[in-house]
């Protein structure tokens, strides 16, 4: 390979690097529509609905009349003609060596114990309950880009307060070492502020790692390159609605909840499937027809060489009288099938209750905690304005306004938890009552 050559390829690899190391700008609405775009989960679940939806279609068609064309051409060997030795009688079997059929048939079914009606029911709500999955599908994704997303907002307001926590430090530290210079501060007083400034970057260098974590992880939900780096656009939104009752979002949520709807379709569908497998026990009715266009015609006698065409029509009747108990197992394996579907629908429905009632005592003690968490900040802002004023003013140790550092680092790490896990609180109540 020429050095041009190696040249060009080198610029085209760090070109590519450079773009994909730009950060991208995400909202949360950009973050979801992302996701459903290109997730595989969500996607082999849209497909699902849609091999259900023909399926469906499929069986539904058997109500219909079907209509079938049969052609065929036939050579035949040399037999004897059969001819009555009566002058003026002709052949009545000569001997045609080419022979060719065309058949129409039609069919429609009039009665099959509804047999077919059964089955072509229990497919369509087969195919609603697909849908339905669908919806709970897309919840799903919806509440685990959310979570992802503003798990990397929280990851990086903990390292922005780590950088302004080490800036804080260092420059506590540079006051000591003046001090001690001075003869007014110790040297373990010196000692204790490098510790603490090596335990704040510690904790910087963990809230980096962390938000790297977390930013891959969110790559990994949206589709997106692993080691794309996001910037948060959407800001967290703090409500208290006080006008929610837990009573009202429990109506909501037996009424929206797809996967509760998913599982009534399916006690419909197996109800009708009940119905489909008891028809064996009735006779089935149809309705048929032939037309027959064929050289010689077989009804035609004596057969000539030449296209003649015929028709039939009349009703036919099916009915099994012994088929050693099939219908009867069939109709118990139905039946079984149906009451572990009910079952489900109870399970299922239990699950919700419990799922909307701790979200929604989740959501309204996450609600407490950022009341709590802000005033706490607010207390050790003015506990840390206090401190220094005082350290400064010579009238408070060193050690003291380590102490006050800390509170107000860990006051505002715990506000930043309490209000993304009340933004996570609210995103699972919404999904739990199937807003």
């Amino acid at each position: 390979m020429s050095t041009h050559r190696v040249i060009s390829v080198l610029l085209s690899a760090l070109a590519v690097q450079a773009v994909m190391a730009q950060p991208r700008a995400l909202t949360i609405e950009q973050s979801i529509h992302l996701g459903l775009e290109n997730s595989k989960v969500f996607h082999s679940s849209l497909m699902k609905s849609e091999y259900a939806s023909a399926k469906a279609g499929e069986v539904k068609a058997a109500l219909f009349p079907s209509v079938k064309v049969q052609a065929s051409y036939q050579r035949l060997s040399s037999v004897p003609e059969f001819k009555i030795p009566f002058p003026g009688i002709p052949t009545i079997f000569p001997y045609i060596a080419n022979t060719y059929a065309a058949r129409a048939s039609f069919q429609q079914p009039l009665f099959t114990g509804w047999k077919l009606q059964g089955a072509a029911d229990n497919a369509s709500y087969q195919a609603e309950a697909a849908q339905s999955d669908v919806v709970r599908d897309k919840a799903e994704l919806i509440l685990a880009v959310k979570t992802a997303y503003w798990n990397v907002h929280r990851a990086g307001e903990v390292r922005r307060l780590a950088e302004e926590n080490v800036s804080q430090v260092e420059s506590h530290l540079g006051d000591i070492e003046n001090l001690a210079r001075q003869g007014m501060a110790t040297t373990n007083d010196v000692l204790k502020v490098k510790v603490q400034l090596a335990n704040s970057r510690i904790l910087l260098s963990d809230a980096s790692n962390n938000l790297r974590l977390a930013t891959i992880s969110f790559n990994s939900t949206v589709g997106l390159p692993l080691e794309t780096e996001i910037l948060i656009e959407s800001p967290l939104s703090f409500t208290s609605d006080k006008r929610m009752e837990a009573e009202k979002l429990l109506k909501t949520a037996l009424v929206s909840r797809p996967e509760l709807i998913g599982m009534e379709l399916r006690v419909k569908a197996a109800d009708a499937a009940v119905v489909a497998a008891s028809g064996g026990w009735f006779p089935q009715v149809f309705l048929t027809g032939n037309y027959y266009y064929a050289r010689p015609n077989q009804r035609i006698i004596p057969s000539v060489d030449k296209f003649n065409d015929t028709w039939d029509f009349g009703v036919s009747l099916q009915f099994e009288l012994w088929n050693n108990l099939t219908t009867w197992h069939q109709t118990g394996q139905a039946k079984a099938q149906r009451e572990q579907v009910r079952d489900a629908l109870g399970i299922v429905r239990d699950g919700i209750v419990l799922e909307v009632t701790q979200s929604y005592l989740n959501w309204r003690q996450s609600t407490e905690r950022i009341k709590l968490s802000e005033l706490s900040v607010q207390q050790a802002e003015e506990n840390y304005r206090m401190a220094s004023e005082k350290f400064k003013a010579g009238v408070m140790t060193s050690s003291d306004l380590l102490d006050a550092e800390v509170m107000l680092l860990q006051s505002k790490l715990q506000l930043t938890h309490s209000l993304v896990e009340h933004e996570l609180a609210a995103a699972k109540l919404e999904k739990v009552v199937g807003r």
